[in-house]
């Protein structure tokens, strides 16, 4: 509810509206949260750190399908990376950091959008299955949401609240 963000076309805005909503959330969530427990995965769900890791990557690579493109082998390689602890660089604010940068580079993709493409069709990987350029958007939102909420989930068991 904070109304239309300034560039972003109109069919975009709640893709948009998503991203910097659940930046804003992880980024609340994560702000105490024990880096101890940072990789740990309760009852066999995935790690915090695997959704801070993939949430950052899968908006990179949705956004490089919907513009029509293959990934490049930096994409795949972070993409086979997701959940492999600990990385040096991995610390819980560096993961928030990189999140929070990459929300912010999606933000101002979308502003370059021209809404007559939104229509478009994109294969997405190398099977290229069949979707749309705005179908890819609205699935990196969808996508990000649900890993917001795994997220919330995971963080609350582990610190056993």
């Amino acid at each position: 509810m904070r109304g239309p963000l300034e560039g972003v076309p109109a069919l975009l805005q709640p893709v948009a509206h998503a991203l910097l909503q659940a930046k804003e959330e992880v980024s609340r969530l994560m702000a105490d949260f024990p880096e101890i427990f940072l990789w740990v995965k309760p009852v066999g769900m995935a790690s915090p750190g695997f959704h801070l890791q993939h949430m950052t990557g899968v908006i990179d690579r949705l956004f490089t399908y919907a513009e029509g493109k293959l990934l490049t082998q930096q994409q795949l390689d972070f993409l086979h990376s997701e959940g492999q602890p600990p990385q040096k660089e991995d610390s819980i604010a560096a993961l928030l950091d990189a999140f929070a940068k990459r929300i912010d580079e999606a933000v101002n993709r979308l502003k370059t959008i021209d809404e007559s493409t939104l229509a478009q069709p994109r294969g997405v990987g190398r099977a290229q299955i069949p979707s749309t350029v705005i179908g890819l958007y609205v699935h990196t939102a969808e996508h990000i949401m649900r890993h917001s909420g795994q997220l919330l989930v995971t963080s609350k068991i582990l610190k056993g609240n």
